[in-house]
Formats: structure tokens, C-alpha cells, sequence
């Protein structure tokens, strides 16, 4: 669960109309999925796109799957898919007040049902397209969706992959798990407690906009791709079960790129990349400051995946953002000085590492790190008025069906184990709220199963 940073101080709707900006009832549009469709149209079992036999992780074969835009097939077959995940959730101490229609603690709920197309169509077009159901806030929304068109090229002796995506996130369409709409933990709960603070990158543009890039896979190593998102109106928003306030509406578009670079190293593969985003937005929708808020969001990232002969798999994967803000219209919606107000800056760093015994055992280890730059406006809430969050997720699962001998290439279902512990939480370790709450009271135990036909 990741929220924007404004959400930190909610008392700016009240007191300047100005809508925070949480994604709390989208967060399952952050989990990723794992799509029998393809397994049907692909005739390959679940491991061989999937590390650990189960989605998202995908392995090389897997992206480049996705690369080529969901078109490879050995038959034609019903696109359709359905998944379910719940869980139950204890947290370290009961959260005061409890989620609305929840108890303070020890809580069991239907995360989300979903319902997908997912396919390819002739040799140039594909997509991938998601509603979910939300059983936390009781609502149907739509989800990630990524429509692509490629083709396959020569150029003089290089072989070029050229696509475009039509998606409503961005780094949904990306084909690497280091990124944000795809990252561990796969899946989570809006029931857990969850910092406040992140950067726009991960996860407020998601399903609150519709973008346009175009790509390039070049003699598979290579990976160039840029393009712009745009807000729909709120009409549009409401009427596909998202909150049009949310995020706010962008001014213009927002610009994004990325680059890659792949290749087979030593026993495995590893990927190198960087990205940008930059937009300019309008807080709640409102205009009448005259002011945007500015966040510009350069990153790093890289993996390494390696498929040992026994079918055990090891992945390593980390990515590092450093977000730049200017946040003129919040602060005077806030009636602050834009002066000492407005100039802020983020920096996230995580990294994981997982192992998976021949497809069906799996043990991740990730390592996350949010800091910032301190500002009494904008993180109100927070008792050193700092962004600071950091902490540990540990989870060990099972995939139940992941080989070849999977019951009609159809089924599959993953049972699993998540900690997630922090050392630091919305500024500090100890008394983050100055109500005597600390980091280590948000520790949260949960067990959850997800199941994909």
C-alpha cells in the first residue's frame, strides 16, 4: 500500500478544499496478476511465464511475452479469467480508529474478485483488461489495462520489436517487476496500516489516468519507450468506480520515459533501466489558486533472474526513486508561504530477493526505505513533520499448480505467509503522532490465498 504524500496532512480538505491525495480504496490495482488465459492460449504451463508458477514475477520468457504484446498462441480460446484473493490480517497493536466496517483487529475479508480479458488477436494486437470488485471498500472499479499493437521489424540486420500501449498507469505496461504497478509484494491488504508518504510514481496515477507510449525491443537487449498520460474528466472517473479527486487532474500531460537494457550474464539474466515522470496537478481539482503542484521522478533499477538446472529459481530486484517537488498550490490551498512551503523532495529505495523451490516453494526478503525532506505543511500529521518510513516485508507462499501436470492449464492457486515490520513510520521509530504510537505498533501478520481460473 502506497499513498501520495499530501494524504499525510488531511486537514487541508477541510481547511482549503483541497482533496487529499489517497489511492486507499485502488491499492489492489497495485497487486499484480496472474492470468490462466494465457496459460490456455500459450499451452505452456504457469512456470514458464511465471517465477514461482504463479504471476506476476514474470521470467525472461515471460517478458518478452508481453513485449510482443500477448499475441503468441498455438490456439484460439475463451480470453476470459477470473481471480480471487483473501486473506486475514492481524496487526501488531489494534488500529483506533478501526477500518470503517472492520473490527480493530484480527480481520479475515475478500480482498478483491476480479474478472479479466486477456489475449491476443491475430499477429499485432493484445490486451490485457481487469474490473475488480473491492471487498474492503465494497466497491467495483476498473483496473490496470493495457491494450498494445506491435510488430516485428528489420532493421539492416537487427531485429526491432516496435509497440504501443494504451494503459491507464504508468509502469503497468513495463515488462520488468522493478517497477511500481508490478512490484513485491504482489499482493496486499487495504486493511493493513501503510505509510503515508511516496512517491506520485507509485501508484497515484494508477487508474486515475489514460496514457499513450510507444516502444522499441531492440535485437531483444535494448528497451526505449516514451509517452504521455492525460487525466479523463471526472465524470469519466466516477463512472468507472474511482475517486476523480484522488489524484487531482493533470495540467497538459504527463511526460514519461524509460530505457532498459537485458542481457544473459554469467548463470542468469540482468536488466538495467531508468525512468522519468514529470506532472503537473491540480489538488482535488481545484483551480482556483492558479497554481499546480510539480513533481518531476527520475529512477533507477535492476534485476537479475537466475533459472538453476535443478528448476529452482533465484531473483534479485531494487529500484531507487528520487522525486522532486513543487507543491505551489497545495501550500497556498494551505495558506502557507510557497517559499517554505513548496520545495520538497522524496527519495525511495527497496530491494528484494526471492527463492523459489522448483516453482512450488517460494521465500521473499525485501528491504524499504522512504525518506524526505522535512516540512511542518505537509506532513502536519507527523511529529518530526519528515516523511521517514522504513521497514521489512518477509513472505513465504506455495503455488499449488505451477508445473506442466496443472489440471487443464487452467486452475491455479497460491497460498502464502506476509510480514511486513517497520523500523520507522511517517517520520519516526517511536511516537510518530505524538499520540504515543509507534513504528513497530503498524507490524502487520497476514495469510492470504489467491486463486486464478
Amino acid at each position: 500500500m502506497r499513498l501520495h504524500p499530501g494524504r499525510n496532512a488531511t486537514f487541508l480538505r477541510t481547511a482549503a478544499r483541497a482533496a487529499p491525495f489517497a489511492l486507499s480504496f485502488l491499492l489492489p490495482a497495485t497487486e499484480a496478476r496472474a492470468v490462466p488465459a494465457f496459460a490456455r492460449q500459450t499451452a505452456e504451463p504457469c512456470q514458464v511465464c511465471h517465477v514461482g508458477g504463479f504471476g506476476p514475477q514474470l521470467t525472461p520468457y515471460g517478458r518478452n511475452f508481453k513485449i510482443h504484446g500477448y499475441t503468441q498462441r498455438t490456439s484460439h480460446n475463451n480470453p476470459l479469467a477470473v481471480m480471487v484473493i483473501a486473506s486475514y490480517l492481524n496487526t501488531q497493536k489494534s488500529q483506533s480508529p478501526p477500518p470503517a466496517g472492520f473490527a480493530p483487529n484480527n480481520n479475515w475479508a475478500v480482498d478483491q474478485v476480479s474478472l479479466f480479458l486477456a489475449g491476443g488477436w491475430g499477429d499485432h494486437f493484445g490486451a490485457f483488461v481487469q474490473g475488480t470488485w473491492d471487498g474492503v471498500a465494497n466497491q467495483f472499479h476498473w483496473d490496470q489495462t493495457d491494450l498494445r499493437a506491435v510488430d516485428d521489424v528489420k532493421v539492416g540486420r537487427t531485429d526491432v520489436t516496435l509497440g504501443a500501449s494504451l494503459n491507464n498507469n504508468p509502469t503497468v505496461q513495463d515488462p520488468w517487476n522493478t517497477l511500481p504497478a508490478w512490484e513485491f509484494a504482489y499482493t496486499t491488504s487495504t486493511l493493513a496500516p501503510a505509510p503515508a508518504s511516496a512517491p506520485v510514481i507509485n501508484g497515484a496515477f494508477a487508474q486515475e489516468t489514460i496514457g499513450l507510449t510507444g516502444y522499441a525491443w531492440i535485437d531483444s537487449k535494448y528497451y526505449l519507450e516514451g509517452g504521455a498520460y492525460w487525466s479523463p474528466s471526472a465524470n469519466v472517473l466516477s463512472s468507472l468506480g474511482v475517486d476523480p479527486a484522488a489524484l487531482g487532474a493533470i495540467s497538459g500531460a504527463a511526460p514519461y520515459g524509460r530505457i532498459a537494457y537485458q542481457n544473459d550474464i554469467g548463470p542468469g539474466t540482468l536488466e538495467l533501466g531508468a525512468f522519468v515522470l514529470q506532472a503537473h496537478i491540480f489538488p482535488g481539482l481545484d483551480h482556483t489558486t492558479g497554481f499546480t503542484d510539480r513533481y518531476t521522478d527520475l529512477g533507477v533499477d535492476g534485476s537479475y533472474f537466475v533459472a538453476r538446472k535443478n528448476g529452482d529459481v533465484v531473483t534479485l530486484q531494487t529500484r531507487y526513486v528520487n522525486e522532486s517537488q513543487r507543491l505551489d498550490a497545495t501550500c497556498a490551498l494551505a495558506g502557507a508561504p510557497p517559499a517554505t512551503c513548496a520545495h520538497n523532495s522524496l527519495r525511495d529505495w527497496r530491494i528484494d530477493a526471492s527463492y523459489y523451490w522448483r516453482h512450488r516453494y517460494g521465500l521473499t526478503v525485501q528491504y524499504f526505505n522512504t525518506t524526505g525532506s522535512p516540512n511542518d505543511v505537509i506532513y502536519a500529521a507527523n511529529r518530526t513533520f519528515k516523511p521517514d518510513s522504513a521497514g521489512f516485508v518477509v513472505q513465504v507462499d506455495t503455488t499449488l499448480f505451477p508445473n506442466a501436470d496443472s489440471f487443464n492449464h487452467r486452475a491455479n492457486a497460491r497460498i502464502g505467509l506476509q510480514y511486513t515490520g517497520y523500523t520507522q513510520f511517517n517520520g519516526a521509530g517511536r511516537n510518530f503522532d505524538g499520540l504515543a504510537n509507534n513504528a513497530a505498533d503498524n507490524n502487520s501478520l497476514r495469510v492470504f490465498i489467491w486463486v486464478a481460473d
